[in-house]
This record gives structure tokens, C-alpha cells and sequence, in this order.
């Protein structure tokens, strides 16, 4: 019997066995590694997910806070409901308004919120299975009260990716609120209206404080020259007294021809009609004046009628270079009659302001002077006033007819003139624009409807 001997048993292995054993080794040990690399591969994916999820998950939290707070600040009224009308989401103010809690509305229906019967069959044909929009319905629901409440409502179709209806959205406003709104709207627009007129009527007060010196110069004229007729007519007067009073005391034939020579009896009835009808002269330009005046100051701006442009321009120009500097001169080339339709005391607040640009636009000017000529067809008249000032600058003139700017010195202007015009052109259906003239200087453009055919003669 042979003894077993581990060195003997180790002698007899042959070299394949042993490269054989080896090398399934070295395969079981990279399957392991394999494994545990797809496991931590697994591992991290969803270590990735799981962070992806919170992160949806924050997100969809966010929304669901974000929608909350939405439907919470709405004022109007929102119902979502299915096709049948059944409710699915309301907001605070539906909930307010009713005076029901979320858990009573959630699963009715919408329409046994409306008042009556009526209401609620005209609900369910405007908005249960309907797949077009409806908009500012008017119905009443039931108030917390237990009284109605007229609503005007919207409605809009909800579908899903595929197109399938899946009901609808209706919102919905208190007609209380909205007439509110609108009153609202109403006042503020009317107190709009009033600062308007009131700030035509100050800039229009302004130019006319402008005007003051020419205006009491070109009254000072006719005044100047009644009061001058009146006192000869009362040294006449005394003359004719005394002749008169010797008349009575029945004086000789040569007594009378002798106080008549003294009193020039006849030089004054000689000068008397032309006396008398230079005062009447006089006190009429006076009244014309001051008509001009008053239609020039009136506060009523809606008063309109037929009127000659050209004798508004040239009133305007008379008004204004009594007050501006001797040297400035406006040079005229206009057609006798120009018939427009409109308000001429509006159109020659539009004028004065104009030639009072040029007049202070050209002060610093060698030559001071205004240009205005007119072109006209059968329907329409365009005046240009072009001055030889420095023209306006490429910055200023998109902003040149806005309210409040001015290139003025303070206290010169308000701002207001050009702008003011502007509204009073395009009221009257004209158009009033600003430019530089190739030759130099300003050129406005007033361009107004004519109200027939123009003689150029």
C-alpha cells in the first residue's frame, strides 16, 4: 500500500491543469467586477433619477403654489366644469360670492348656481357641450344673500392633446363692479375733458396777455381819433350856442352877418358831417376790435361757422407785429378769400401762435421776417410760414407739437402752443406739421378743408 505524499500528489499535476484552474479564476473575478460596475452604474442612475424626481417634484409643487395664489387673486369669478357642466375648480372669489365652501361646489352642478329657471336652462345652452366660445353673456346667480347678482360671463372650450372636448372654462364678472369701472372711466375721462379745455383756455388767455400791447394800440387809434372829433364837436356846439342865443334877441342883418364871420358859422357846418361820420368811423373800428376780442376769448370752443381765412391772418398779423419788434416784418401772399368751415377763433389762436414763433424765433436775427403764402385746389388751402430764424433742430422736431416742450427760456413759453394747435388743426379735419426750410429757417405747414371754391383774384 502506496502512502499518499502531498509533495508526490503536487509533482504529479500537470502544467495544463494548472493554467486551467488559473484562468477560470482570473474569469470569475472579472465577471464579479463587471457585475459591480453595472451595479454602481445602476446605482447612479438612479441616484440621478431620484434627484430629477425631486426636482420635478419642487417643480410641480411650485406650479400647484403658483396656480393657487393665481386663482386666490383673481377678482372675476372662474369655473371649470366638465362637458355635463359639472364643477371640477373654482376659485375664492366664486366661493365669496355664492357664500358656498369648495367641498359643496366640487362635483355639482354649475347650473343650479344661476337664480331661477330660466336662467339655468339658458346656462346649459351656452355652456354645456359647447365647443365655440361665448363672450359677455349676461345672467344672474345667486348671492350669498339669496338674492341675484347679474354677471356677465365668458366661456371658453378646454380639449385635450387629441382634440376631444373636455369641457369648459367660464369666467365671469360682477356687472356691479364693471359699472363701476365704467363710472369710473366716465368721471376721469370728463375730468380729462375739463383740464383740456381748461388748458386751451389759459394758453389761449396767455397769448392774448401777450397781445395786450398791440391790442391797446390798435385801439388807441379809433379811440384817440373820436376823442378828438368829440372835443371840436363841443367847441362847435358852444359856437352854435352863442349864434343861436343872438339869433333870439333878434339882432339887425348885419349884426348876425357880423357874429356869423366872428363864430365861423359856416366852416363849422362845413366840418360837422365830416366830423360827425369820422367819429362814427372810430367808435365802429373800436366795436370791430373789440368783437374780434371776444370772439377770440370766448370760452365756448364749439361754436363754428363760415369764415374768411385770409382775414384771419391778416387780423392775426396786425395783432401781433403791434406787439413784437419794429423790425420784424411779415410778408403776405394770399388770395382775397379763403372760405373755411370751422371756428375761426380757434384758427386764429392756430395763426397767432405761429407768427408769434417766427416773431420770437428771429429776435436775434439781422432780418427779422415771416413768409406766409397759401396753395389751394378745390377742396383743400395750405398756408406756409416760413422765418428767416435759425430753424429747428433735427432733435426737437419729432417732439416739437408735444404737450409741455419748449426750447424757450422760463417764462417765455409753456409749452402748450404748438401742441394746443396741433388738436385745433386736426379737430377742424386739417393737418399742422413742422419742418426746416431748404432756403433756411422754420416752415410750418397748416393745411385745412376748404368749404367751397377759392378766387385767387
Amino acid at each position: 500500500m502506496r502512502t499518499s505524499d502531498p509533495a508526490n500528489a503536487a509533482r504529479d499535476i500537470s502544467p495544463l491543469s494548472v493554467s486551467l484552474s488559473e484562468e477560470e479564476g482570473r474569469l470569475g473575478e472579472d465577471a464579479w467586477i463587471e457585475v459591480i460596475r453595472k451595479m454602481d452604474e445602476v446605482y447612479s442612475d438612479l441616484l440621478k433619477y431620484e434627484v430629477a424626481l425631486e426636482e420635478n417634484n419642487a417643480a410641480l409643487e411650485e406650479a400647484r403654489r403658483f396656480a393657487e395664489s393665481v386663482l386666490s387673486s383673481m377678482s372675476d369669478l372662474l369655473v371649470v366644469c366638465d362637458p355635463e357642466g359639472i364643477i371640477e375648480v373654482v376659485n375664492p372669489a366664486l366661493l365669496f360670492l355664492t357664500g358656498k365652501t369648495e367641498v359643496e361646489l366640487i362635483g355639482s352642478s354649475l347650473f343650479a348656481l344661476f337664480a331661477d329657471e330660466a336662467t339655468q336652462q339658458r346656462a346649459r345652452q351656452t355652456f354645456a357641450r359647447k365647443a365655440s366660445k361665448a363672450s359677455d353673456c349676461e345672467m344672474e346667480l345667486t348671492g350669498a344673500d339669496g338674492q341675484p347678482i347679474a354677471v356677465s360671463f365668458n366661456c371658453t372650450p378646454r380639449h385635450n392633446p387629441q382634440g376631444q372636448l373636455l369641457g369648459s372654462v367660464v369666467t365671469g364678472r360682477p356687472l356691479g363692479e364693471l359699472r363701476r369701472a365704467y363710472q369710473a372711466l366716465h368721471d376721469t375721462h370728463e375730468n380729462l375733458k375739463r383740464t383740456q379745455q381748461q388748458l386751451l383756455h389759459s394758453e389761449k388767455m396767455a397769448s392774448l396777455g401777450r397781445l395786450v400791447a398791440g391790442v391797446a394800440h390798435e385801439l388807441n387809434n379809433p379811440i384817440s381819433f373820436v376823442l378828438g372829433n368829440v372835443h371840436a364837436l363841443r367847441r362847435y356846439t358852444e359856437r352854435l350856442g352863442s349864434y343861436i342865443a343872438l339869433l333870439h334877441a333878434a339882432p339887425s342883418a348885419a349884426q348876425q352877418n357880423e357874429q356869423r364871420a366872428a363864430l365861423r358859422i359856416d366852416r363849422i357846418l362845413e366840418d360837422m358831417p365830416s366830423l360827425i361820420d369820422g367819429t362814427v368811423e372810430g367808435a365802429e373800428r373800436t366795436r370791430d376790435i373789440v368783437d374780434s376780442l371776444k370772439r377770440f376769448s370766448v370760452l365756448d370752443r364749439e361754436e363754428t361757422g363760415l369764415f374768411n381765412l385770409t382775414d384771419v391772418v391778416e387780423r392775426s398779423i396786425n395783432w401781433i407785429t403791434k406787439a413784437s419788434p419794429a423790425r420784424f416784418a411779415v410778408e403776405v401772399d394770399l388770395p382775397e378769400a379763403l372760405r373755411v368751415n370751422g371756428s375761426s377763433g380757434q384758427i386764429q389762436q392756430v395763426v397767432m401762435n405761429l407768427i408769434q414763433n417766427a416773431s420770437d424765433a428771429t429776435l436775434e436775427c439781422t432780418d427779422p421776417r415771416l413768409y406766409i403764402n397759401a396753395e389751394w385746389t378745390s377742396a383743400t388751402v395750405t398756408l406756409r410760414f416760413r422765418d428767416t430764424g435759425p430753424g429747428i433742430a433735427a432733435a426737437h422736431l419729432p417732439r416739437i407739437f408735444e404737450p409741455f416742450f419748449t426750447t424757450k427760456p422760463v417764462g417765455r413759453g409753456t409749452g402748450l402752443g404748438l401742441a394746443i394747435s396741433y388738436g385745433l388743426v386736426e379737430k377742424h379735419g386739417g393737418l399742422l406739421e413742422a419742418g426746416n426750410a431748404p432756403e433756411g429757417g422754420a416752415v410750418f405747414t397748416l393745411r385745412l378743408p376748404l368749404a367751397a371754391a377759392t378766387s385767387s383774384t
